[in-house]
């Protein structure tokens, strides 16, 4: 709970720091409504639609209301999926809103010391540093190769938590060995003969629990003709700072980036997650007030490209892919789709595959619910999002659901085990699922 003094000061915030042309744009039209989970889920409440928050963050400025738990709360409750931005006719940046609001409540607000030491150590200790990230996920692969796991299920300990984090537990990918993280490559030829010569921009957790998919997506970028240079010194994109109110942090990754990707001399800079793609992509909005980082921020911002892209641009559906058959379905990525505008690339690829039954899915562009964190922290949205989902995916009657970012993935791999689908039913990164066409 906020006190009269932090609320005075997240007030004046919010008169000095939120963009008011921006939030003037808003005619109020409601298109953004029928594409908003949260409004939708919620039994249609306004304070949980774009408009209705954009409205409460209005009134904050304008003094009309307090910056009182309600808000933060309408705040919290959306997904920052920008499904509304497409649809918007007046082209509203609602994610540049949701972020400063964000950013301006957390950065005054007094969290309880539980809070603080858990937001100190993932976004200051853990996140920037890769080394820690793999110190980590080899803890988690120590538990699944060493009969840990096993005897932990055995007695029943997984049943003490909440139903979401047990079945998220069971859906974890495997994850390599410490040693198998470190040695990674920083650079890979073209096969056959070069035709682009490309950055890859590995990230933190696919480089180590989705590692397997970094190589995938690698592999078939080598196969269409690119040379790639992986830079050492890259880091977290930084967004799960940057949705989380720690905007500061999200900038000194974002410089980190910048640097260790800008002397490369390269067509792009190639993402395979559609979250960090689409927050690599706004790094020229994030720092657009820098003297100095702007112009260099705008110039990596306008190389990102999301692989399925690239892959399009070099026509690798047309090489030889083949699958056993099956029905698969595609789960957009929020991010890769209304952020870095990629939605029919990823279809063509699909399509291209031989023997494979591609089928829509009903509002495929509309969010699983898992959006970085928040299948977490607001499990029973989420939850209630996942089912909605699932039932349109089940609808499909597709034993292979294909997804374009490591959140999305999880996601629908715990909707698959909590529908009990696990034995007929499996989700997959586009990048494994291509890699898998070449070889058959």
């Amino acid at each position: 709970m906020t006190t009269v003094k932090e609320r005075e000061t997240i007030q004046e915030q919010f008169k000095e720091r939120m963009n008011e042309d921006e939030l003037l744009n808003c005619m109020r039209c409601g298109f953004c409504l029928p594409s908003c989970p949260t409004y939708i889920e919620s039994g249609f409440q306004e304070s949980h639609s774009p408009r209705g928050r954009i409205a409460l963050m209005k009134a904050v400025v304008d003094g009309l209301i307090e910056p009182d738990e309600d808000v933060e709360k309408s705040l919290n409750m959306c997904l920052g999926c920008r499904a509304c931005e497409p649809v918007c006719p007046s082209g509203v940046n609602y994610g540049h809103l949701l972020e400063e609001a964000r950013d301006i409540i957390n950065q005054n607000k007094k969290h309880s010391l539980p809070v603080r030491t858990v937001r100190k150590a993932v976004f200051d200790g853990l996140f920037p540093h890769q080394e820690r990230m793999r110190t980590l996920t080899g803890l988690i692969g120590f538990y699944q190769r060493s009969g840990l796991q096993k005897a932990v299920r055995s007695t029943g300990m997984m049943k003490l938590l909440p139903d979401s984090l047990s079945s998220m537990e069971k859906v974890l990918p495997e994850i390599p060995t410490r040693k198998e993280m470190k040695n990674r490559p920083t650079y890979l030829p073209a096969k056959p003969e070069k035709r682009k010569r490309v950055a890859f921009f590995s990230g933190c957790l696919m480089d180590t629990m989705f590692m397997k998919t970094n190589d995938a997506t690698m592999k078939l970028l080598q196969l269409s003709g690119c040379e790639i240079v992986i830079p050492e010194n890259q880091a977290c994109c930084g967004a799960l700072h940057g949705h989380s109110g720690e905007k500061d942090s999200a900038k000194d990754l974002a410089k980190r980036n910048i640097k260790a990707f800008e002397d490369l001399q390269v067509d792009y800079i190639i993402t395979n997650a559609g979250g960090c793609g689409a927050f690599l992509i706004d790094y020229d909005h994030l720092l657009k007030d820098d003297a100095e980082w702007s112009e260099r921020a705008k110039d990596f911002s306008g190389k990102l490209k999301d692989f399925t892209s690239i892959l399009a641009e070099l026509e690798f559906h047309k090489m030889k892919l083949k699958l056993p058959h099956q029905v698969v379905t595609y789960q957009d990525s929020c991010h890769l789709r209304n952020v870095m505008k990629t939605s029919s690339e990823p279809r063509r690829l699909l399509k291209a595959i031989k023997d494979i039954d591609y089928r829509e899915m009903k509002n495929a562009d509309s969010c699983c619910g898992s959006a970085g964190i928040y299948n977490i922290v607001e499990s029973e949205m989420s939850m209630q999002i996942l089912d909605t989902k699932m039932k349109n995916a089940k609808a499909t009657g597709a034993v292979t659901i294909v997804t374009a970012n490591p959140g999305c993935l999880l996601q629908m791999k715990l909707g698959i085990e909590r529908e009990g689908l696990s034995d007929k039913v499996r989700a997959v990164h586009i990048a494994d699922l291509l890699l898998e066409a070449v070889e058959g």
